[in-house]
């Protein structure tokens, strides 16, 4: 995902080199436990490692850089010890630690380093900056005392009832966590084609929300089946049915 970094780090317009850093996908805990996200740099030239934070809709947030024989961690704004640390095993294998985790922690982070070989050159100063970044690990809180989302299945307009196809929309609210496991379920069987699942967006509460939806044949409706929307946020479960008899014209 290096394109999120674009914007973030000012106008890149050239790529080259194929350098990789590597990161776990994901990371599930529960609330309270320490995580440990690795980082390997592969071959590079520099001695360090930056891990940065992003949230579903939410600006980057630069967490800490450390370096390989560093006597001290240097962190970003909001984020400082013992909550955030890292360690290293070698020049190019970092962690990031986050100990007593929340779900407020559930998020996406990058790990970021430099090479020579890797360049992204700004067009507005002409310079070529060597940056490169993970593909980022997904952690997940999970929490036995959150509340599960709540679920309303929006039917099919009356305009949509007379084409071929029909679309069903799901929307996911009181999210404790930025992250959603949905699942579309046709008389009880799982489906993936004709889903599509859009991302969290944090809400003045600081809770998430977020939309799937469900296109099928419009024949399916007419037959009266059962269709189900089910969405797991930090553990907890929860699921909606609707069919065409409970809707009233």
């Amino acid at each position: 995902m290096i394109t999120i970094f674009y914007a973030f780090f000012s106008l890149l317009t050239c790529v080259s080199g194929v350098t990789v850093v590597t990161q776990s996908p994901l990371i599930t805990v529960r609330k309270g436990e320490k995580a440990k996200l690795d980082c390997n740099l592969g071959t590079v030239t520099s001695d360090a490692a930056r891990w940065y934070k992003q949230t579903p809709g939410g600006a980057v947030q630069f967490v800490l850089m450390f370096g390989y024989g560093w006597s001290s961690v240097r962190y970003g704004s909001g984020f400082s010890a013992p909550k955030f640390t890292s360690t290293h095993s070698s020049k190019s294998d970092y962690s990031l630690i986050i100990n007593n985790v929340d779900v407020d922690d559930s998020a996406v982070y990058y790990c970021q380093t430099w090479d020579n070989s890797v360049r992204f050159c700004t067009a507005e100063h002409m310079k070529c900056i060597a940056v490169v970044i993970g593909q980022g690990t997904k952690l997940i809180v999970t929490d036995a005392a959150a509340a599960a989302p709540v679920l309303n299945i929006l039917r099919p307009s009356r305009e949509e009832l007379s084409s071929s196809k029909v679309t069903l929309v799901c929307l996911i609210n009181h999210m404790s966590g930025p992250f959603a496991d949905v699942r579309w379920l046709v008389n009880g069987n799982s489906v993936t084609e004709g889903v599509f699942t859009g991302s969290a967006e944090q809400q003045p509460d600081k809770k998430f929300k977020m939309s799937s939806s469900l296109t099928i044949e419009s024949s399916e409706w007419d037959k009266d089946t059962q269709l189900t929307c089910e969405a797991t946020v930090a553990s907890k479960t929860t699921s909606k049915s609707i069919k065409k008899s409970d809707c009233s014209d």
